[in-house]
């Protein structure tokens, strides 16, 4: 990917007779929704416009609803009915439904005058188990009412096939000002979380792991990893095998030992098919890219996974719901641990990066990938103005560039949230509207 654009949606609600405004963004980011190689970026973007084309359609002529979540849940089923007859799977649908639960959390805060978090623990949108049979009889209001609102969350580094490790083995720099290698990024940041792209090429994935754990292990300090292995195993069989390999390795006990999870191993199409017990008691495994939908993380479970990712474009319910879940599972007595994390589909600073961050603080995790920022150089082609706007609001969140530039900030491993505990869903500074293109030119 080189280039993609970003969608940005702007709702206005009516409540008792007022009407609010709010907003939310996310990429168009191509090659994950739908891998499927014989697509371009191009038939990737038309599938999210698609998706949330169908999902505003739905939402606009549903009718009055008695609060947010009612809205969402009335209109799910057709969604994904609507972009399945188009051939489009359930991330691309649950893509048109996150980005307008979005902005109308954000303006339902709005007209309430409560943060994200207030308005949450409060169950403004109104909340409930109808799309979640299986949390019946929980206790979800209480679950709501215990969340907290962190002002730091850490970074989790993605650390990319063909990123540099170290600074010698740079053969394109950028010359931006900013840290390009591993090991500078280190340096610069001083992050502590990683995650590690790994290959089924298990030789190949050896050599590289030995030249990052030997990184970590002489500059990190202490730290701790997640390994990602993007759908590229064909089976559970497969990923033993790596598995098997870094075991027998000297140099990777250390990485071995801080390494948390395996995030999405297997092909999507099929990591659902088969249990994945043997290799799951070695290290927890997360699903991400299978997570097509509300009803994924139960039958994961009794499949073997005990993570579920949490991201911003597959939907804020989902992620408070499966959060839910993942309380209720690890009440219940010689329960298997299950787990939240919190991954990043490129997430831009701004907007989208900040609402991201909320959910991911209100749902408990410790620290959150973050890559959006690195690989899409900061703000990218916002306006200056813009900028310098989320600059002076977000004073912790953000700092100046090189160039003027806003970029998001990074200190000590961590990012400081603290202005997300505001009135709105982690934003309060509206996008410059006058800059942006129309939906459909």
């Amino acid at each position: 990917m080189r280039a993609a654009p970003q969608v940005f949606v702007r709702v206005t609600i009516q409540i008792n007779g007022r009407q609010e405004v709010g907003f939310s963004a996310e990429l168009l980011s191509p090659k994950w929704f739908d891998k499927n190689p014989a697509l371009s970026n191009e038939d990737n973007f038309s599938q999210l416009r698609s998706a949330l084309r169908i999902a505003a359609s739905l939402y606009i002529n549903a009718g009055l609803s008695p609060n947010a979540f009612s809205l969402h849940a009335m209109c799910a089923a057709a969604l994904y009915r609507s972009c399945a007859e188009e051939g489009s799977g359930g991330l691309i649908a649950s893509y048109g439904a996150a980005l307008l639960d979005r902005a109308i959390l954000d303006a339902i805060c709005r007209s309430a005058n409560l943060s994200f978090y207030d308005a949450m623990r409060s169950n403004l949108p109104g909340m409930d188990t109808s799309t979640t049979p299986d949390l019946h009889g929980t206790d979800l209001t209480g679950f709501l009412t215990t969340r907290t609102a962190p002002c730091s969350l850490a970074v989790r580094h993605t650390v990319g096939m063909i990123d540099p490790i170290l600074s010698t083995a740079i053969t394109e720099p950028l010359d931006d000002g900013l840290p390009q290698s591993l090991d500078a990024i280190i340096e610069r940041y001083g992050v502590r979380f990683f995650k590690i792209k790994v290959g089924s090429d298990i030789d190949a994935a050896i050599s590289r792991l030995q030249i990052i754990a030997n990184l970590l292990d002489t500059q990190a300090g202490y730290y701790r990893v997640s390994l990602d292995g993007n759908e590229l195993f064909s089976d559970a069989d497969e990923v033993g095998r790596l598995f098997d390999a870094i075991e027998a390795e000297p140099t990777l006990q250390r990485l071995w030992r801080a390494t948390l999870y395996i995030e999405q191993p297997i092909a999507r199409d099929r990591a659902l098919e088969e249990p994945v017990h043997a290799i799951a008691r070695r290290k927890p495994l997360a699903v991400d890219e299978s997570d097509s939908h509300i009803g994924i993380f139960p039958v994961a479970r009794a499949l073997g996974y005990t993570g579920m990712s949490s991201k911003s474009c597959k939907g804020v319910y989902r992620s408070i719901l499966n959060a839910a879940r993942v309380e209720h599972w690890n009440s219940q007595s010689g329960a298997k641990r299950c787990f939240m994390t919190a991954e990043d589909l490129s997430t831009q600073p701004g907007v989208s990066v900040q609402q991201d961050s909320a959910l991911a603080a209100f749902i408990g995790v410790e620290h959150v990938e973050r890559n959006g920022h690195h690989f899409v150089d900061g703000f990218g082609s916002t306006p200056i103005t813009e900028q310098q706007r989320y600059l002076q609001d977000y004073p912790g969140l953000y700092e100046t560039a090189q160039d003027g530039a806003a970029r998001l900030r990074i200190a000590g491993g961590n990012i400081d949230i603290c202005a997300l505990d505001q009135p709105g869903f982690g934003v309060f500074t509206p996008p410059d509207w006058e800059n942006l293109d129309s939906f459909d030119s």
